[in-house]
């Protein structure tokens, strides 16, 4: 279990907050994909906001949904690489998918060419540098005190002393 005070800064998206999250990390996932999870939270950051009940080993369920008042999901957040034929479903089901990744996106776009994927275009991919994910996952600990701030499609994140930044950049999973 590891848990993360986050001091949430987003100006692009007008989200101002603090966080107090406890993250379950599954014994088969890496720490890479635990802070992908828990950085796809902070971006998404909305009301009704909720990691998966099952983890990251339900295959039916994303790492992360929004829902609204009534039980609806509103957005389908993916982690990792998930199969052409799971982000189908999702974007049949759901009016807006998302994918947060640690991985290639060269390599995640061959992964499912050919799959049909229902409103691809509209399936946007964050890709995090694996320098980034590295220097952050260096300084992972048991207890986590964040400052995330999020400007101009950059993110910088806080650890003590240290400040790590990449630019995030969402992209159409399909290629244009």
């Amino acid at each position: 279990m590891h848990r993360f005070e986050i001091s949430l800064a987003d100006s692009d998206r007008g989200v101002y907050e603090e966080l107090d999250l406890r993250v379950a990390r599954h014994s088969s996932e890496s720490a890479s994909f635990l802070l992908v999870r828990v950085l796809a939270y902070c971006l998404e950051w909305a009301e009704g906001i909720q990691f998966s009940k099952g983890g990251v080993s339900d295959n039916e369920e994303p790492a992360l949904s929004v829902w609204d008042l009534t039980g609806q999901r509103l957005v389908w957040i993916d982690v990792g690489a998930p199969s052409g034929e799971r982000l189908h479903r999702a974007s049949k089901a759901t009016a807006r998918v998302v994918l947060y990744t640690d991985r290639r996106l060269d390599l995640l776009r061959t992964s499912v060419a050919g799959v049909r994927i229902h409103r691809s275009e509209a399936l946007l991919v964050t890709a995090f540098p694996r320098t980034f994910l590295a220097d952050l996952e260096a300084t992972l600990d048991r207890t986590n005190r964040w400052t995330l701030s999020v400007g101009d499609g950059h993110l910088y994140t806080t650890v003590g002393e240290r400040t790590f930044d990449t630019a995030i950049s969402p992209v159409p999973l399909a290629e244009s």
